[in-house]
């Protein structure tokens, strides 16, 4: 008897700590979140950082507070989530650069992309243009190509550096156009585009909407967009693929995520926020107006994606064999 009322009493106490957990999960947030972002203010993944911050902020009734840390091709920022505790409060703002590229361009980072976080919501994407300076000839993706094939070694593109998507993206138009553009990394979109509006090199990948302004100031012509489908801000703007490339399609993506181990529980009140804010029209509205694609995807597509992306840039890499600075 003294056996089972043991047995009952030790069953009501796991009974208690368990609800103790599901009420402390409940009443998530308890305090301020800090939501970390890899780049600098400005940028596209600061943009979505701060959109969703100020509507989670009002819906979860406390303050979602942004922090760019950039630094390390991303990773001072992802390594700090990465060994944040896992309550909730310490949330990263993912771009795709530093959690599926960077496995490929470092030999030993600082934390595992896929170990040690959690993925909450694949939030956004944006895809880029390839832009040429005004005075270049080719206007379209086939006419470059049959001038560089007949000029190998001549022509340049910039990029924001070493190892980043606009570099891969040039590398990827090399290696299945059979072309030799040569890369001139720089530190950062602005210092490149600078040169190319200057005519100093001339081509560079730039962000749909980061490059849109200058295509349509006429300082740049666009001579393709990198993803699925026209940019809708400039439909006479052919894909990649559809001038000749299928296998070619590049869109950087923005995404929430937690550290490894957060509560279930967290994860999925925040993803049903999360995906609240970016299905309104108030948010759709302002993103979509920055050429960029609202995903909204839950946590196992959101992992679905990580996954598939390791493996596509990782071939990319080696077969470009880009090194980072």
């Amino acid at each position: 008897m003294k056996s089972r009322a043991w047995i009952a009493a030790a069953a009501l106490l796991g009974m208690g700590v368990q609800e103790l957990a599901a009420q402390g999960d409940v009443n998530y947030p308890a305090k301020a979140v800090r939501i970390l972002v890899q780049y600098p203010p400005g940028g596209a993944p600061d943009l979505v950082a701060r959109t969703l911050g100020a509507k989670l902020s009002e819906s979860l009734g406390q303050p979602f507070l942004v922090e760019n840390r950039p630094g390390a091709s991303g990773n001072i920022a992802t390594e700090m989530v990465a060994k944040a505790e896992p309550d909730g409060h310490t949330l990263l703002l993912a771009s795709d650069g530093p959690i599926v590229i960077n496995p490929g361009l470092f030999a030993k980072l600082p934390f595992d992309p896929v170990k040690d976080f959690a993925p909450v919501t694949l939030a956004s994407s944006v895809a880029f243009f390839l832009l040429a300076t005004p005075g270049f000839p080719p206007n379209s993706v086939q006419e470059l190509i049959a001038l560089a094939k007949a000029n190998p070694g001549k022509f340049n593109f910039a990029s924001s550096g070493n190892g980043s998507q606009h570099h891969l993206a040039g590398e990827l138009l090399n290696t299945l156009a059979g072309i030799r553009l040569v890369h001139v990394p720089y530190k950062g979109f602005g210092a490149g585009v600078a040169d190319a509006i200057g005519g100093k090199v001339e081509l560079i990948f730039g962000g749909v909407s980061s490059a849109v302004g200058f295509v349509k100031s006429g300082k740049l012509k666009a001579l393709a967009v990198t993803g699925s489908k026209r940019y809708a801000g400039l439909p006479q703007v052919p894909t990649v693929m559809e001038s000749g490339f299928p296998g070619f399609e590049i869109n950087a993506w923005f995404g929430l995520m937690a550290p490894a181990r957060t509560p279930r529980s967290i994860i999925d009140k925040l993803h049903g926020e999360a995906v609240k804010v970016l299905r309104s029209k108030e948010t759709s509205e302002r993103l979509t107006a920055q050429g960029m694609d609202i995903i909204a995807a839950g946590p196992q597509e959101f992992a679905a994606r990580i996954s598939s992306d390791t493996l596509m840039w990782a071939r990319i890499i080696k077969e470009s064999g880009a090194k980072v600075d």
